[in-house]
């Protein structure tokens, strides 16, 4: 097979990244020499965990993060109430500069900040361009006291307060390019995300963490994390929420018409590539380097780099929005689809899971046979794909075309 030149490289909001991948604005990029480790191993940028103003209290609490675990896999979700950066921007500055120093234009500096009235957000602004900040991204995803209608919400749960500081922001940052990263917690997210398109921005970061409850000990009755006997909500990341985020970007890719850099379950390169499928540009990734390490950025490269190959694509470019075709309204889907289950016996471990599935919540056309084989009765299956669903064993069943009418039931 003859192979073709791969270029990862994307240009996002006017700046060149060397390939799609950058580290999110979480504890990875807190610490200067974690950083510097990281972007030393092939990360293409970082946003720079959430920074404030000086005058802003921030005294973090700990524990701060627990995981989800389902059927003994760890960190299926992770979840975290650490909110902002201990380090004010006066730190900050310094860092970028630093960084800037080091990496030049080889690696894309970001920073992600969070205000409470129109001087700190432009006040922060201006000192990050000073210290040559290559992007600047806006936190409108955390509780911003009363910039909304209501006190204590996020920023981004308000359409005006979102235009409103938006504005602000890029007026400040001028041709410094501006990402607001909003959240998924809104009736509509697409108003949201257009107010930040009037506001002015340049692209948009969806779509954040789930406001979550982790989970009970039930011994003591008190939920996680437990501090000191109490807990809050965390914002749950992590492969569990990767179906909201396909959706946003989905949904903002097709309506909005922004630049979106995507986050929010992503872990490897498939997930990534879902990501830019669904119209994302660049990924930026948290979770996934917490619980695995920096190094991931190896086989996120050599992944979709070895994919494109087999593609036959050369760029990134090419890939951006690739599935949105394929996203219609419920309406809009083939009502004459006709499928049914097809089990390879040959895969098959008998481990009966497709059967109880299809029997106590599917349309019971699957039985078990001698020795625990499974056979389905193509007249009674509706094609639902809960058993596909159900199955521990990849490409074991299939959904295949049928031209046997379906035995509607008459009682």
């Amino acid at each position: 097979m003859k192979t073709i030149p791969v270029n990862l490289g994307v240009k996002f909001c006017g700046v060149k990244f060397s390939n799609p991948f950058i580290l999110s604005a979480a504890p990875p990029t807190d610490d200067l020499d974690m950083l510097k480790r990281g972007l030393e191993m092939g990360w293409a940028g970082a946003v720079l965990k959430t920074t404030s103003v000086e005058a802003t209290p921030v005294e973090l609490v700990y524990p701060m993060i627990s995981g989800l675990s389902f059927e003994n896999k760890k960190v299926v979700g992770l979840g975290n109430i650490d909110l902002i950066s201990e380090h004010h921007i006066d730190l900050i500055e310094k860092r970028v500069k630093a960084l800037k120093k080091e990496f030049g234009r080889e690696r894309v500096i970001a920073a992600s900040i969070m205000g409470a009235k129109q001087e700190d957000w432009q006040g922060l602004v201006k000192r990050l361009k000073a210290a040559g900040v290559d992007v600047i991204e806006c936190s409108f995803s955390c509780p911003q006291g009363s910039m909304g209608e209501v006190s204590g919400a996020m920023l981004a749960q308000s359409v005006p307060a979102t235009e409103m500081v938006t504005r602000w922001v890029k007026d400040a940052a001028r041709k410094t390019p501006v990402v607001i990263k909003i959240t998924p917690m809104v009736a509509d997210i697409v108003a949201v995300a257009k107010a930040v398109k009037k506001g002015g921005a340049d692209a948009i970061c969806a779509s954040n963490t789930i406001p979550s409850l982790m989970g009970i000990d039930i011994e003591n009755f008190i939920p996680n994390p437990n501090v000191a006997g109490k807990t809050t909500y965390s914002g749950l990341s992590g492969p569990a929420i990767k179906p909201i985020t396909l959706k946003v970007i989905s949904e903002l890719s097709k309506t909005v018409g922004l630049p979106i850099t995507g986050t929010g379950g992503a872990v490897n390169w498939i997930d990534a590539l879902e990501f830019i499928l669904c119209g994302a540009t660049t990924v930026q990734f948290c979770t996934a380097v917490m619980h695995y390490g920096y190094d991931i950025i190896e086989d996120l490269c050599e992944g979709l780099a070895f994919y494109m190959e087999e593609k036959g694509i050369s760029r990134v470019k090419d890939l951006i929005g690739k599935s949105l075709p394929y996203i219609v309204g419920h309406d809009d889907l083939s009502r004459k689809n006709r499928v049914t289950s097809n089990i390879d016996l040959k895969k098959c471990v008998r481990c009966g899971l497709c059967y109880y599935a299809c029997q106590d919540g599917g349309h019971q056309a699957i039985e078990l046979g001698e020795d625990r084989k499974p056979e389905v009765d193509e007249e009674k299956c509706f094609g639902c794909g809960l058993c596909l669903s159900a199955c521990p064993i990849d490409g074991c069943i299939e959904l295949k075309e049928s031209e046997k009418p379906r035995k509607i039931a008459t009682a």
